[in-house]
């Protein structure tokens, strides 16, 4: 007996170390170690390239992310001159100019981590002239500009060209200098900029015009219908600028975080994450890369991407195909941001998580971690209470379940597709009428709590 006691003695320490081992019971350290039950110890080589590689991933990301332009100034500042236009005729350009107060105005963005601190200190004491457009430049040139990119003369006298990046859509900054002035929030939607009438102040549209087939005056009408935080990424596929009902056809912005495990990116499905990056980068910042899709060869519902051969794009060098891994990378890795501590009740939370997952039905859809469904998450408008206008302008003809995960966080402007309900509020009385679940007021406000804490 003692003997098998000892036996089983020497036999049970590996065996329950191979156990911990397989059960993943360490963590991977930053600096290439593995913490364990015994403390440190250095990775194996595999596992050592993959987190070297993941490291690398994110930071290519990023860089990507908010610096690259895929070779869009080719298009906005070559071909429609948008560049002459923030310029202003005094600094070399057309008209007026761009002023960083009208910028602010329009929804643009200022890192306040690209700013020296002398001239953070001039603009805190009032003696930088946010009037100029001369100031924009020297925004420019310090490229401190969230999302665009100038570029400028050997002797950086002058704005030449400029460039759009992802990061002008689907990044803001928390104003923590001042509205509209701060550290970035990559991934976050910019529900304050007017892409419209960013794009508007072009002076030279007639690729624009060309392409949907259409005069001036009816370009800038559908530019200015848009409105702040909305765009129309599909208008240029099928040339639909408003519903049946006369309202813009544009869409809210979407977020480019808490998308990890999530099937499908944009309101009407469309593709992945990356199909998305490389759809935007290819046909909507008009990047230099390649696309192919031939469900927009379809010209009866894609007629003016089937005519202007978007569904099979190739320029050499291609500036946008080698960087979708590491854009994409840093999507992923971008979390929901966590609502700010007293910003819900907490007690009323707990009870609206238990009517979010029962009576009101929410999970069934908005399945919990990731509050959209795993696999095909695309529904018809009849299935959610609504028309499908929107959902047919996609090649599915469906609706993808919107991850709730940072809810909170992309309220401006409002909520579905093109922020139809203007609050919580609208939308839970939504789908109780929908669904007929008669959620009484306190459901109702416990189920509001509980979204805003997501």
């Amino acid at each position: 007996m003692e003997n098998s006691r000892a036996v089983f003695g020497i036999l049970r320490t590996p065996l329950i170390i191979l156990t911990l081992g397989m059960l993943g019971c360490g963590t991977v350290l930053t600096d290439g170690t593995a913490q364990g039950p015994s403390g440190k110890a250095p990775l194996p080589a595999n596992d050592r390239v993959i987190s070297d590689h993941a490291n690398k991933m994110v930071e290519e990301g990023r860089r990507i992310f908010r610096y690259d332009t895929f070779g869009s100034e080719a298009f906005w500042g070559d071909t429609l001159k948008l560049h002459q236009a923030i310029a202003g005729q005094k600094n070399g350009g057309v008209g007026p100019g761009l002023s960083p107060k009208a910028a602010l105005a329009a929804g643009i963005k200022v890192d306040m981590d690209a700013l020296p601190g002398a001239l953070v200190q001039a603009i805190k004491a009032g003696k930088v002239d946010l009037e100029d457009p001369s100031t924009t430049l020297e925004l420019l040139k310090l490229d401190a500009v969230v999302g665009i990119k100038g570029i400028f003369d050997e002797k950086k006298e002058k704005l030449t060209s400029l460039g759009l990046r992802c990061a002008a859509c689907h990044s803001t900054v928390d104003n923590a200098f001042s509205p509209g002035i701060g550290h970035r929030l990559d991934g976050w939607p910019n529900r304050d900029l007017d892409v419209g009438t960013v794009i508007s102040m072009a002076p030279e549209t007639k690729p624009l015009t060309d392409l949907l087939g259409v005069d001036q005056e009816t370009l800038l009408k559908v530019l200015k219908s848009w409105g702040p935080g909305k765009f129309d990424a599909t208008v240029f596929m099928d040339g639909k600028a408003f519903r049946p009902d006369g309202k813009s056809a544009a869409t809210l912005l979407p977020p480019a975080y808490g998308l990890a495990g999530v099937n499908l990116h944009t309101f009407e499905g469309w593709g992945s994450v990356t199909y998305w990056n490389a759809f935007v980068a290819n046909l909507e910042m008009h990047g230099q890369g390649t696309f192919y899709d031939p469900r927009l060869n379809d010209a009866g519902q894609f007629p003016v991407a089937a005519k202007a051969g978007f569904g099979n794009v190739r320029n050499s060098p291609d500036l946008v195909t080698p960087k979708l891994a590491a854009l994409h990378f840093y999507q992923l890795a971008i979390p929901a941001p966590k609502p700010p501590s007293g910003s819900f009740d907490e007690v009323a939370a707990e009870r609206g998580e238990i009517v979010f997952n029962g009576k009101a039905k929410c999970a069934i859809c908005h399945v919990p971690p990731l509050f959209t469904e795993p696999g095909w998450n695309m529904h018809t408008g009849a299935e959610i209470g609504i028309d499908d206008f929107q959902a047919h302008r996609g090649p599915d003809k469906r609706y993808r379940t919107t991850p709730l995960a940072g809810l909170w966080s992309r309220q401006k402007g409002g909520y579905y597709h093109d922020g139809r309900f203007q609050n919580l509020a609208s939308v839970v009385d939504h789908y109780d009428q929908a669904l007929n679940i008669a959620l009484t007021q306190q459901e109702k406000i416990d189920l509001m709590e509980y979204l805003k804490s997501i």
